[in-house]
């Protein structure tokens, strides 16, 4: 069994400050008819940005691993393809990326889309036919990949080697080892990491506003800007994603306190 920080038995003040705050906001929100109306206007978004933070998230998981996969193989070229993807992308800020997606990368892919269209004999698409939500998917899933890829890099890599030569002298195949020996270990060491940045991507969510999607910033925005009540407004907007996140972190812990124990 790993031992625990001696920080894990501190009891959670900091959580009693959050909770009173929140419990004071939402008190706020159920009492003061501005707050409710607020509250009213910004639910659709709420579930936008855990819609666009769940899809970019699980994509960018997969592509993650296999860039790491990539940067671990015995092929040079899969090696420098991985590594010249990861140090490109980790070198652009998240805004960039949104804008460089939605209004460079985005437009390229319908038209390469609408010759592949037209070569069969099908209608080509339009340009705006391309949703600015899933243009700013795909830019989180690109941005947030490149990190991923150096946690599951870093994972895979703690595997002692031992382990692998003895799952290989046993006949199991490259895949069997991958998915009953160096996966599950690799699992319980990135864990932590992997919890930090889902929720990172919830907050770099927000993000998403600058394209116009109606996440909680953008409604927040487009609320303030019509009852002039920033106080209110943006109260609420910081409730929501304390919230999410709050109770994504405690979960987190949660889960990795009973990974350890195992």
């Amino acid at each position: 069994m790993i031992p625990t920080s001696p920080n894990d038995d501190d009891f959670p003040w900091w959580l009693v400050a959050v909770v009173a705050i929140g419990l004071y906001l939402f008190w706020q929100v159920l009492t003061v008819a501005e707050y409710s109306r607020v509250l009213s206007t910004l639910r659709r978004g709420i579930w936008v940005t855990i819609y666009v933070t769940l899809v970019s998230y699980t994509l960018a998981c997969l592509l993650g691993l296999g860039l790491a996969l990539a940067q671990i193989s015995r092929s040079l070229i899969l090696r420098q393809i991985s590594r010249f993807y990861i140090e490109v992308v980790r070198g652009i800020p998240i805004i960039v990326l949104l804008l460089y997606v939605a209004f460079v990368l985005a437009p390229a892919m319908v038209v390469a889309w609408n010759w592949v269209l037209q070569s069969l004999g099908f209608d080509p698409i339009r340009t705006r036919d391309f949703s600015l939500l899933w243009r700013a998917v795909i830019a989180l899933t690109i941005a947030y990949s490149s990190f991923l890829a150096e946690v599951f890099r870093a994972g895979l890599q703690s595997v002692d080697e031992g382990q692998i030569e003895a799952a290989e002298s046993l006949g199991l195949s490259r895949w069997q080892r991958f998915r009953f020996i160096v996966f599950p270990q690799a699992l319980r060491t990135i864990l932590p990491p992997l919890g930090n940045d889902f929720v990172a991507m919830v907050k770099d969510s927000s993000l998403v506003s600058v394209l116009g999607v109606t996440d909680v910033t953008q409604l927040g925005k487009v609320t303030a800007a019509g009852n002039f009540r920033y106080f209110e407004t943006y109260n609420v907007v910081a409730l929501a994603y304390l919230t999410i996140t709050i109770t994504l972190s405690l979960a987190l812990r949660r889960f990795e306190k009973r990974m350890r124990e195992r």
